[in-house]
């Protein structure tokens, strides 16, 4: 749903050295904490090395809208993994079945910016309309909150309402419009340049001091 602007192996393992500086995170990235159950059966727990492929077909079926990032194709599960952080990665589950998730990925290499992180998120195509974006970011917030992020952000495309919608219904404003900042490459509007909408969310109760 959001158009990623950063991430990559560099700033991830850069990431983890300023965790163990203990400038960041103070609990653990391990995704053991219990799972959240909604009165549509929705589950949101913690994403398991299993969830791979379906997590990928998701991010594919987003890919094909056109509307979502600049990437023309799913990257292989160990680039997805080595560009997201380890903390704040979650699944929702619908009838047993992976039908969206969401994660977290560093923006810069400098540890004062450690805490400091953009959203994923992605819902598959049949399973829109259960309230699972909301689902997955009310619980992304808590837990990033919890695991010591203090600012979330987020690149939109303007014509995703719906995913503009549902960041500022969970605390996210919007800092401005990047202007032309890539062309796309493929879908209904290959060869355009393209406007990016740039959201933050400031935590209240984390680097608060």
């Amino acid at each position: 749903m959001a158009a990623r602007l950063y991430g990559g192996l560099n700033l991830l393992v850069n990431f983890r050295r300023c965790f163990r500086l203990g400038l960041n995170h103070t609990s653990s990235f391990a995704q053991n904490r219990p799972a959240i159950v909604y009165q549509n059966k929705a589950i949101i727990r913690g994403m398991q090395a299993e969830d791979a492929a379906a997590i990928l077909e998701i991010y594919s079926q987003g890919i094909q809208t056109g509307h979502a990032t600049f990437a023309s194709e799913a990257p292989s599960w160990h680039n997805w993994d080595d560009g997201h952080l380890p903390c704040c990665r979650l699944v929702a589950q619908l009838d047993g079945e992976v039908v969206g998730w969401a994660a977290l990925s560093p923006v810069a290499s400098r540890c004062v910016y450690a805490g400091v992180a953009e959203v994923s998120l992605y819902v598959a195509a049949h399973a829109k309309g259960h309230g699972l974006g909301s689902a997955l970011m009310e619980n992304l917030v808590g837990r990033s909150e919890a695991d010591g992020i203090w600012t979330l952000q987020a690149g939109i495309f303007p014509e995703n309402y719906a995913s503009l919608a549902l960041h500022e219904r969970y605390g996210f404003v919007r800092v401005g419009v990047r202007e032309k900042l890539g062309k796309m490459s493929f879908g209904p509007m290959a060869g355009q340049w393209r406007d990016v909408v740039f959201l933050e969310r400031r935590s209240r109760v984390v680097g608060t001091d």
